[in-house]
């Protein structure tokens, strides 16, 4: 199992066990994560997030996706996730997301795990570049991208599809050093 050190945090793929704390995280998160991402909804149950989890197993499996969750040193104490998805074959880019509960929030989680996940794009996965595409008005995982290093390129219109809707984003990207 891959798993990534990233300072005071590890990153490592969710197992079954992981189900109680994910659903636990997405219930108290509803104000901040779950106001920008459409899957987070406050009835999130177990059955959900092992369903999630086994979707995500697969697209590790096949290399379309390399998600992980964010935990405290322990590997046990769930903070959030974060992953690489969307990878384009072809132009050798993809996808980078994170999320970090409530409770673990303005601790530094997201921004070390944007690290550790664009270190791993780009030497384990050959990527050339790594986007962050963030709903426009989402100024805390905003911030996390610019604390990263990313560079923002462009706010693109309808980018992102929120509860159904098209919504405009910023496009960040990190490239290798």
């Amino acid at each position: 199992m891959t798993q990534l050190e990233a300072g005071a945090y590890l990153l490592r793929p969710f197992v079954a066990a992981d189900a109680p704390a994910f659903a636990a995280a997405i219930r108290e998160s509803m104000s901040s994560v779950g106001k920008w991402m459409s899957w987070a909804h406050a009835e999130y149950t177990e059955e959900q997030a092992l369903s999630w989890f086994a979707f995500r197993d697969a697209s590790r499996a096949e290399g379309s996706a390399h998600e992980f969750g964010i935990f405290l040193l322990d590997g046990v104490s769930l903070v959030g996730g974060g992953g690489l998805n969307q990878l384009n074959a072809v132009n050798s880019f993809c996808n980078l997301g994170y999320w970090v509960r409530e409770s673990a929030q303005r601790q530094g989680a997201a921004i070390a795990a944007t690290t550790a996940l664009a270190r791993y794009a780009f030497l384990h996965l050959n990527q050339a570049r790594v986007e962050i595409v963030i709903a426009a008005g989402n100024e805390a995982s905003a911030a996390v991208a610019r604390k990263a290093g990313a560079v923002h390129e462009c706010l693109a219109r309808n980018r992102l599809k929120l509860r159904g809707e098209s919504v405009a984003a910023d496009v960040f990207s990190l490239i290798p050093d």
